[in-house]
């Protein structure tokens, strides 16, 4: 499909479809389309997660599970799965109380401290990443 390598297909069917499903969720979430979460970090379904779940199911099928390049990839997934919901979750969270002081202040002292808010969404809450994972071995499954 795209470089005439299997595994990189699903990989980027993977990425491509959770950041689809972000754009859907955002109707019943949002009550609207919002085309910008195509682009965004955070929401349901994790695509980081999809993206390396994605690749460790594909070389599993292809390579099988003992295989060195197959544990390589699964500690790989393993470590952005831990990311996603421990330090980008907790960089989001700080934002977030960043955001709020700065506000607070603004209010007080009647100066803007920042021109524009942190990002808060950045890391994933366990479910988001959950669901990402199922997305990543649903797409490997079905496109190996």
């Amino acid at each position: 499909m795209i470089f005439n390598n299997s595994i990189f297909d699903v990989v980027f069917v993977a990425l491509f479809s959770a950041q689809a499903l972000k754009v859907v969720f955002s109707i019943f979430t949002e009550k609207k389309v919002n085309f910008r979460r195509f682009l965004d970090t955070g929401s349901m379904p994790s695509s980081h997660t999809s993206s390396v779940v994605s690749l460790a199911t594909a070389i599993f099928i292809k390579e099988g599970g003992g295989s060195s390049i197959f544990m390589l990839s699964l500690v790989f997934a393993v470590v952005v799965m831990y990311d996603a919901t421990g330090v980008r979750r907790a960089a989001g969270k700080q934002a977030s109380v960043l955001n709020k002081i700065v506000e607070n202040i603004r209010k007080k002292e009647g100066h803007k401290i920042i021109d524009k808010n942190l990002k808060e969404f950045l890391g994933h809450t366990p479910i988001e990443v959950f669901g990402g994972a199922i997305l990543g071995v649903i797409v490997a499954i079905l496109m190996m």
